[in-house]
């Protein structure tokens, strides 16, 4: 299988996405139904992400042609640890390793495992040759590389298990925006959906904005209301309700309209339903110091992605901004 038709796999399954058909559809209802975090709107939100991002011809040979792929003389077996706290999340590095010409042995995340089977299983209808490509394991065995991603704790086992063999440990990130407050409204319309979209779970969301003295937060507050049903969602009420109660208890002051609140805290994480946020002097000094926060995926504002655009990430936007086609045409 060269290059070339690997490619040309990729675009035929974005163009099967696209079209959203009975099929799909299904598959996209039993999704959510196993994961209530996973609301057939951003089910739909991360597709589309995939389709204009990751499976268009032009985008895919050119990513391609950056890195001079050829036909690799001695394949290696790709081990994959995916996540699942956002829908596909771990598409990249499936794409990723097919495109290189590894074979690969994932393995699902329970919370995200109906909508990559059911990708791989297209894949296999178009060419049953993808499946001496991508297998499907409930444990990983004998591969020669491997990349992981996990939280913070189960990063620590990774290491333990595959520090023998190459490999990329990917552990907890989260995203920041920096304000100047001159921001319009459809620019803080735009950082709500950075904040919001995926109920907060990506590490591409924004969890802590830091913005100027004096800030006021009355029209940041007002662009959430777009996203006030998030009450009516029974696991991100409870998230509210039990956050809420914990300020209060402890009297800490916050801000709310009701569906997100807003805490000074100096975390850059935050728990859902939760925005922090942080005063700042000189916005440049801020932005250099946060480049080098290793907890830090990527910073939302003037002085890094334009807002609206964090959970748009490209072929080339790498998770913790390691290479990953780099580091796999280094293997064999």
């Amino acid at each position: 299988m060269n290059l070339q038709h690997r490619i040309d796999l990729f675009v035929e399954l974005g163009n099967y996405l696209k079209k959203n058909e009975p099929g799909w559809q299904e598959i996209k209802e039993k999704a959510a139904q196993k994961n209530n975090w996973f609301s057939i709107d951003f089910i739909d939100i991360a597709v589309k992400n995939i389709i204009e991002e990751f499976l268009q011809k032009d985008k895919l040979k050119n990513w391609a042609a950056h890195y001079y792929i050829d036909e690799i003389a001695n394949p290696q077996k790709v081990g994959i640890v995916m996540a699942g706290n956002i829908p596909l999340v771990g598409f990249h590095d499936l794409l990723s390793v097919f495109i290189s010409g590894h074979r690969q042995t994932v393995k699902l995340s329970s919370k995200d495992d109906v909508l990559p089977e059911a990708i791989i299983n297209y894949l296999y209808s178009l060419d049953e040759d993808v499946r001496n490509y991508i297998s499907i394991a409930d444990t990983l065995r004998g591969c020669d590389a491997y990349i992981a991603t996990g939280s913070n704790q189960t990063s620590k086992y990774f290491e333990q298990y595959f520090s023998k063999y190459p490999n990329i440990i990917r552990k907890n990130k989260t995203s920041v925006a920096i304000l100047t407050g001159n921001e319009t409204t459809e620019e803080l319309e735009k950082l709500s959906d950075d904040i919001h979209l995926f109920f907060g779970l990506g590490c591409r969301n924004v969890t802590k904005i830091y913005v100027p003295a004096e800030y006021d937060f009355v029209p940041l507050l007002s662009s959430f209301k777009k996203y006030k049903h998030f009450r009516d969602h029974h696991k991100y009420a409870n998230n509210y309700d039990y956050q809420l109660s914990l300020m209060l208890l402890n009297n800490q002051f916050y801000m709310t309209n009701e569906s997100t609140l807003l805490a000074e805290q100096e975390s850059v994480f935050s728990a859902i339903s939760v925005l922090h946020y942080g005063y700042y002097e000189d916005a440049e000094k801020l932005s250099a110091a946060l480049q080098q926060n290793e907890d830090i995926q990527c910073i939302v504002g003037p002085f890094g992605i334009p807002f609206g655009q964090a959970q748009e990430p490209g072929l080339f936007n790498y998770a913790d901004g390691v290479d990953t086609m780099a580091f796999l045409l280094t293997l064999g």
